[in-house]
């Protein structure tokens, strides 16, 4: 006879041991020997991933099965038997990008290497423009309109004041969401706006992933009272290094993309060819001169002259 197994979540990791949430309980559960057979290429198991355990006691389990992912948060790491892919979160609704309007200053060219990310891992992206009340709706929208206008939404948000938290609590209601933004923009006052407490256990969670370089890493979805889970993605570096070839990046501009089959040349760069199309769309005003510096400098970095901050 088989053994009965229950199917759940993974809601948190940490140094090989998974806590898994099933209709009956939450267990904590460590992988089945056989899972771990042959080469490993990439995380078997991850925060997100929907598996079957089997029962090992009151509160422990075995994974016994890992269902097949829908999408991933996912970055390739370099190891000296090939890449390894390491897998952030599974299974993720969308990854929602917190950035203040001020103290800090945004950093746009900073989002927009995220809004490639979430591109390449075709999982939608939330903008969430926080500390309105320090500058004002109006000069908000001046700041960060220019996204809505390549299709991305923009909710404009301040947790000192109130606004656009209920929007945003509906956003992430029965969704599992990614939080990610630098440090200081207002996560975890957004957070605790939406339900109280739940900024400080997100926070206490990222300190123990970021205070030390040989600190373990634990990772944790977190639910909310309305449905759904948020996950805190600590570090800028998680979102920076990816594995992407520079001739590719054009198409995770949602604005450049459909431009660059009008290139006159195949291998255009969009810097100094005839016939460029994306250069021509820039000069019309029809991409944002911003958005398009920000692909300059993803593609070619320091090989370029210094572009100011936008």
């Amino acid at each position: 006879m088989s053994q009965q197994t229950l199917a759940g979540r993974i809601t948190r990791s940490q140094s090989g041991f998974f806590t898994v949430s099933t209709e009956q309980g939450d267990f904590v559960c460590r992988l089945r020997g056989r899972l771990k057979r042959g080469p490993k290429t990439g995380d078997i198991a991850a925060v997100g991933d929907e598996v079957r355990i089997s029962l090992q006691g009151s509160q422990s389990g075995m994974i016994e099965s890992v269902e097949p992912r829908e999408s991933g948060l996912i970055r390739m790491a370099p190891t000296p038997r090939g890449m390894y892919q390491q897998v952030l979160v599974a299974n993720p609704d969308q990854i929602v990008l917190v950035f203040a309007c001020a103290s800090p200053a945004p950093k746009r060219r900073l989002l927009d290497r995220f809004l490639v990310v979430c591109e390449k891992q075709h999982i939608p992206a939330l903008i969430v423009a926080n500390k309105v009340d320090l500058v004002g709706l109006r000069a908000a929208e001046e700041i960060f309109s220019l996204y809505t206008g390549i299709g991305y939404e923009v909710i404009y948000t301040s947790a000192e004041s109130g606004l656009g938290v209920s929007a945003l609590k509906d956003r992430l209601a029965g969704k599992l969401s990614c939080l990610a933004g630098p440090s200081g923009v207002g996560k975890s006052s957004l957070l605790n706006a939406i339900q109280p407490e739940l900024g400080l256990r997100v926070r206490e969670v990222s300190s123990l992933t970021t205070k030390g370089r040989h600190t373990t890493v634990v990772r944790e979805m977190f639910p909310l009272d309305e449905g759904g889970y948020v996950v805190d993605l600590p570090g800028l570096r998680m979102l920076a290094m990816w594995d992407m070839e520079p001739e590719e990046l054009d198409g995770y501009f949602p604005e450049l993309s459909p431009l660059v089959r009008h290139c006159q040349f195949n291998d255009c760069t969009h810097l100094h060819e005839p016939g460029c199309a994306v250069r021509e769309a820039v000069e019309k005003g029809q991409v944002h001169e911003a958005r398009y510096q920000s692909y300059l400098r993803m593609r070619y970095g320091d090989d370029l002259e210094e572009f100011p901050e936008t």
